[in-house]
Protein backbone atom coordinates (compact mmCIF):
# COMPACT_ATOMS: atom_id res chain seq x y z
CA UNK A 1 0.00 0.00 0.00
CA UNK A 2 3.03 2.18 0.08
CA UNK A 3 3.83 2.86 -3.32
CA UNK A 4 3.71 6.80 -2.80
CA UNK A 5 7.31 8.51 -2.92
CA UNK A 6 7.62 12.32 -2.49
CA UNK A 7 10.67 12.67 -4.65
CA UNK A 8 8.44 12.60 -7.36
CA UNK A 9 6.74 15.85 -6.62
CA UNK A 10 9.49 17.94 -4.42
CA UNK A 11 9.36 21.02 -4.98
CA UNK A 12 6.28 21.41 -7.12
CA UNK A 13 3.63 23.96 -6.14
CA UNK A 14 2.28 22.25 -3.03
CA UNK A 15 5.57 22.36 -1.79
CA UNK A 16 5.74 25.89 -2.04
CA UNK A 17 2.69 26.55 0.00
CA UNK A 18 3.86 24.48 2.57
CA UNK A 19 7.19 25.13 3.38
CA UNK A 20 6.86 28.97 2.85
CA UNK A 21 4.19 28.53 5.54
CA UNK A 22 5.82 26.15 7.64
CA UNK A 23 8.71 28.20 7.58
CA UNK A 24 6.70 31.08 9.30
CA UNK A 25 5.08 28.92 11.78
CA UNK A 26 8.84 27.85 13.33
CA UNK A 27 10.08 31.63 13.44
CA UNK A 28 6.99 32.59 14.92
CA UNK A 29 7.35 29.90 17.87
CA UNK A 30 11.28 31.35 18.05
CA UNK A 31 9.82 34.99 19.14
CA UNK A 32 10.03 33.12 22.63
CA UNK A 33 13.12 31.46 24.48
CA UNK A 34 11.12 28.59 25.55
CA UNK A 35 11.74 25.53 23.52
CA UNK A 36 9.42 23.74 21.16
CA UNK A 37 8.98 20.50 19.24
CA UNK A 38 8.61 19.97 15.65
CA UNK A 39 6.17 16.53 15.47
CA UNK A 40 6.06 15.24 11.76
CA UNK A 41 3.29 12.45 10.75
CA UNK A 42 5.10 11.49 7.65
CA UNK A 43 8.26 12.95 7.36
CA UNK A 44 10.07 11.11 3.80
CA UNK A 45 13.26 10.94 3.19
CA UNK A 46 14.61 14.44 4.46
CA UNK A 47 16.01 15.90 1.05
CA UNK A 48 15.47 15.20 -2.19
CA UNK A 49 17.74 15.34 -5.30
CA UNK A 50 16.73 17.34 -8.17
CA UNK A 51 18.64 15.86 -10.88
CA UNK A 52 17.81 11.54 -10.15
CA UNK A 53 14.74 9.90 -12.11
CA UNK A 54 12.30 10.64 -9.88
CA UNK A 55 12.11 14.14 -10.21
CA UNK A 56 13.23 14.20 -13.73
CA UNK A 57 10.13 11.84 -14.57
CA UNK A 58 7.65 14.24 -13.30
CA UNK A 59 9.30 17.52 -13.42
CA UNK A 60 6.75 18.77 -11.11
CA UNK A 61 9.42 21.15 -9.30
CA UNK A 62 9.84 23.28 -12.67
CA UNK A 63 6.04 24.42 -11.99
CA UNK A 64 7.48 25.21 -8.35
CA UNK A 65 10.02 26.34 -6.38
CA UNK A 66 12.15 26.81 -9.94
CA UNK A 67 9.62 29.44 -10.72
CA UNK A 68 10.57 31.53 -7.83
CA UNK A 69 14.56 30.86 -8.28
CA UNK A 70 15.93 33.75 -10.04
CA UNK A 71 12.84 36.25 -8.74
CA UNK A 72 13.69 39.00 -6.63
CA UNK A 73 11.44 41.21 -4.14
CA UNK A 74 9.68 38.40 -2.97
CA UNK A 75 7.31 39.18 0.19
CA UNK A 76 8.22 38.04 3.30
CA UNK A 77 7.32 34.18 2.96
CA UNK A 78 8.51 33.49 -0.09
CA UNK A 79 11.90 35.65 0.11
CA UNK A 80 11.99 33.29 3.17
CA UNK A 81 11.54 30.19 1.42
CA UNK A 82 13.91 30.84 -1.66
CA UNK A 83 16.85 31.63 0.90
CA UNK A 84 16.45 28.35 3.33
CA UNK A 85 16.51 26.36 -0.39
CA UNK A 86 19.38 28.06 -1.72
CA UNK A 87 21.01 27.07 2.00
CA UNK A 88 20.94 23.71 0.50
CA UNK A 89 22.43 24.64 -3.12
CA UNK A 90 25.07 26.96 -2.06
CA UNK A 91 27.35 24.54 -3.23
CA UNK A 92 26.05 24.24 -6.40
CA UNK A 93 26.96 27.70 -7.64
CA UNK A 94 23.53 29.14 -7.66
CA UNK A 95 22.06 26.10 -9.97
CA UNK A 96 18.91 24.54 -8.11
CA UNK A 97 19.84 20.57 -7.47
CA UNK A 98 18.43 20.11 -4.08
CA UNK A 99 15.15 19.96 -2.78
CA UNK A 100 15.19 19.83 1.48
CA UNK A 101 11.67 17.49 2.68
CA UNK A 102 10.36 19.52 5.77
CA UNK A 103 12.61 18.14 8.27
CA UNK A 104 15.47 19.65 6.52
CA UNK A 105 13.83 22.88 6.68
CA UNK A 106 13.26 22.87 10.19
CA UNK A 107 16.72 21.37 11.12
CA UNK A 108 18.22 24.73 9.66
CA UNK A 109 16.03 26.46 12.40
CA UNK A 110 16.20 24.80 14.91
CA UNK A 111 17.80 25.76 18.08
CA UNK A 112 19.80 23.57 20.75
CA UNK A 113 16.45 24.00 23.24
CA UNK A 114 14.46 22.35 20.37
CA UNK A 115 14.16 19.07 19.29
CA UNK A 116 12.17 17.16 16.61
CA UNK A 117 10.20 14.20 16.38
CA UNK A 118 9.87 12.73 12.92
CA UNK A 119 7.75 9.55 11.37
CA UNK A 120 7.95 7.62 8.59
CA UNK A 121 6.74 4.37 7.95
CA UNK A 122 7.66 3.80 4.01
CA UNK A 123 10.83 1.04 4.69
CA UNK A 124 13.04 2.91 1.90
CA UNK A 125 12.43 6.78 3.10
CA UNK A 126 12.68 5.79 6.90
CA UNK A 127 16.36 4.49 6.12
CA UNK A 128 16.99 7.32 3.99
CA UNK A 129 15.70 10.00 6.73
CA UNK A 130 17.53 8.02 9.83
CA UNK A 131 20.52 8.24 7.76
CA UNK A 132 20.15 11.78 7.13
CA UNK A 133 19.66 12.92 11.18
CA UNK A 134 22.42 9.74 12.29
CA UNK A 135 23.59 10.53 15.50
CA UNK A 136 21.63 14.01 15.78
CA UNK A 137 20.33 13.95 19.66
CA UNK A 138 17.48 16.15 18.90
CA UNK A 139 16.01 14.37 16.46
CA UNK A 140 13.94 11.30 17.06
CA UNK A 141 12.89 9.21 13.59
CA UNK A 142 10.67 6.52 13.86
CA UNK A 143 9.77 3.80 11.80
CA UNK A 144 5.42 3.55 12.50
CA UNK A 145 2.14 4.86 11.43
CA UNK A 146 2.69 8.92 11.81
CA UNK A 147 -1.04 9.29 13.04
CA UNK A 148 -0.95 6.99 15.85
CA UNK A 149 2.32 8.41 16.62
CA UNK A 150 1.19 12.05 16.88
CA UNK A 151 -1.31 10.96 19.67
CA UNK A 152 1.70 9.34 21.28
CA UNK A 153 3.55 12.21 21.31
CA UNK A 154 1.00 14.90 22.56
CA UNK A 155 0.78 16.97 24.90
CA UNK A 156 5.00 17.25 24.68
CA UNK A 157 6.67 18.01 27.52
CA UNK A 158 7.20 21.80 26.39
CA UNK A 159 3.95 22.51 26.04
CA UNK A 160 4.30 24.49 22.71
CA UNK A 161 4.72 22.78 19.43
CA UNK A 162 4.57 22.62 15.60
CA UNK A 163 2.73 19.63 14.01
CA UNK A 164 2.75 18.90 10.32
CA UNK A 165 0.30 16.34 8.78
CA UNK A 166 1.14 15.73 5.47
CA UNK A 167 0.29 12.09 4.08
CA UNK A 168 -0.21 10.78 0.58
CA UNK A 169 -3.96 9.90 1.20
CA UNK A 170 -3.28 6.92 -1.32
CA UNK A 171 -6.40 5.12 0.35
CA UNK A 172 -9.83 6.93 0.64
CA UNK A 173 -10.09 5.86 4.36
CA UNK A 174 -6.96 8.43 4.78
CA UNK A 175 -9.13 11.28 4.98
CA UNK A 176 -11.36 10.66 7.37
CA UNK A 177 -8.96 9.08 9.46
CA UNK A 178 -6.78 12.47 9.24
CA UNK A 179 -9.60 14.21 10.67
CA UNK A 180 -10.31 11.82 13.43
CA UNK A 181 -7.08 11.89 14.57
CA UNK A 182 -6.18 15.90 14.59
CA UNK A 183 -9.32 16.36 16.31
CA UNK A 184 -7.91 13.55 19.03
CA UNK A 185 -4.78 15.04 19.14
CA UNK A 186 -5.84 18.74 19.50
CA UNK A 187 -8.10 17.80 22.48
CA UNK A 188 -4.46 16.18 24.07
CA UNK A 189 -2.45 19.38 22.74
CA UNK A 190 -4.95 22.49 22.53
CA UNK A 191 -2.42 24.86 21.87
CA UNK A 192 -0.29 23.06 19.75
CA UNK A 193 0.28 24.83 15.76
CA UNK A 194 -1.31 22.12 13.91
CA UNK A 195 -0.95 22.18 9.57
CA UNK A 196 -2.22 19.75 7.52
CA UNK A 197 -1.61 19.91 4.11
CA UNK A 198 -3.97 18.49 1.68
CA UNK A 199 -4.70 17.77 -2.16
CA UNK A 200 -7.64 18.14 -3.84
CA UNK A 201 -8.00 15.37 -6.43
CA UNK A 202 -11.62 15.07 -6.01
CA UNK A 203 -12.82 17.84 -4.29
CA UNK A 204 -16.06 15.91 -2.43
CA UNK A 205 -13.45 13.82 -0.47
CA UNK A 206 -11.50 16.59 0.56
CA UNK A 207 -13.98 18.78 1.88
CA UNK A 208 -15.28 16.06 3.73
CA UNK A 209 -12.56 15.90 5.76
CA UNK A 210 -12.22 19.55 6.12
CA UNK A 211 -16.28 20.13 7.19
CA UNK A 212 -15.42 17.43 9.58
CA UNK A 213 -13.01 19.48 11.26
CA UNK A 214 -14.92 22.60 10.61
CA UNK A 215 -17.74 21.56 13.07
CA UNK A 216 -15.56 19.76 15.68
CA UNK A 217 -15.88 22.88 17.61
CA UNK A 218 -11.89 23.85 17.46
CA UNK A 219 -11.39 27.35 17.36
CA UNK A 220 -9.15 29.21 15.33
CA UNK A 221 -8.82 27.34 12.00
CA UNK A 222 -7.27 28.85 8.94
CA UNK A 223 -7.74 27.53 5.53
CA UNK A 224 -5.43 28.88 2.71
CA UNK A 225 -5.06 26.79 -0.80
CA UNK A 226 -3.60 27.56 -3.93
CA UNK A 227 -5.59 26.43 -7.63
CA UNK A 228 -3.45 25.64 -9.92
CA UNK A 229 -7.03 24.85 -12.05
CA UNK A 230 -10.77 24.54 -11.75
CA UNK A 231 -11.72 21.42 -10.01
CA UNK A 232 -12.16 18.20 -11.90
CA UNK A 233 -12.90 14.90 -12.37
CA UNK A 234 -10.28 14.08 -14.62
CA UNK A 235 -7.12 12.32 -12.81
CA UNK A 236 -4.65 14.63 -11.16
CA UNK A 237 -4.22 17.28 -8.10
CA UNK A 238 -5.86 20.12 -8.95
CA UNK A 239 -5.51 22.41 -5.95
CA UNK A 240 -3.68 22.37 -2.92
CA UNK A 241 -4.21 23.69 0.57
CA UNK A 242 -2.95 23.89 4.24
CA UNK A 243 -5.50 23.35 6.63
CA UNK A 244 -4.28 25.05 9.95
CA UNK A 245 -5.76 25.07 13.72
CA UNK A 246 -3.88 28.10 16.08
CA UNK A 247 -2.18 29.98 13.00
CA UNK A 248 0.62 32.68 14.08
CA UNK A 249 -0.31 36.20 14.07
CA UNK A 250 -0.82 37.66 10.36
CA UNK A 251 -0.04 34.27 9.05
CA UNK A 252 -3.39 34.89 7.11
CA UNK A 253 -1.74 38.07 5.85
CA UNK A 254 1.56 36.63 4.84
CA UNK A 255 -0.29 34.38 3.13
CA UNK A 256 -2.70 36.57 1.11
CA UNK A 257 0.77 38.19 -0.30
CA UNK A 258 2.46 34.92 -1.15
CA UNK A 259 -0.29 33.53 -2.99
CA UNK A 260 -0.98 36.66 -4.88
CA UNK A 261 2.55 36.60 -5.65
CA UNK A 262 2.28 33.16 -6.84
CA UNK A 263 -1.25 33.19 -8.61
CA UNK A 264 -0.11 34.45 -11.99
CA UNK A 265 3.57 32.25 -11.82
CA UNK A 266 1.80 29.14 -11.66
CA UNK A 267 -1.56 29.28 -12.03
CA UNK A 268 -4.07 29.08 -15.22
CA UNK A 269 -6.74 31.22 -16.05
CA UNK A 270 -9.38 29.09 -14.28
CA UNK A 271 -7.07 29.19 -11.41
CA UNK A 272 -7.85 30.47 -7.80
CA UNK A 273 -6.38 31.29 -4.18
CA UNK A 274 -8.49 31.47 -1.12
CA UNK A 275 -7.52 32.43 2.43
CA UNK A 276 -10.42 32.06 4.64
CA UNK A 277 -11.32 32.21 8.72
CA UNK A 278 -13.63 29.07 8.56
CA UNK A 279 -13.41 29.39 12.21
CA UNK A 280 -12.51 32.40 13.86
CA UNK A 281 -12.04 32.70 17.90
Amino acid sequence: MLSYRHGYHAGNYADVLKHSMLIQALKAMQKKEKPYVYIDTHAGAGAYSLTDEFSQKTGEYLEGVAKLWEHENLPVALADYVEAVRHFNAEYDGELRVYPGSPAFVDVELRPQDRMVLHELHTTDHELLESYFIQDKQVKVINNDGLAGLIAAVPPLERRGVILIDPSYEIKTDYIDVAHTLIKAHKRFATGIFMLWYPVVKREQTEAMLTLLKNSGIKKQLRIEQAIHADSDEFGMTAAGLWIINPPWQMDVMAKEALEYLAPLLGHADGYTTVKWEVGE
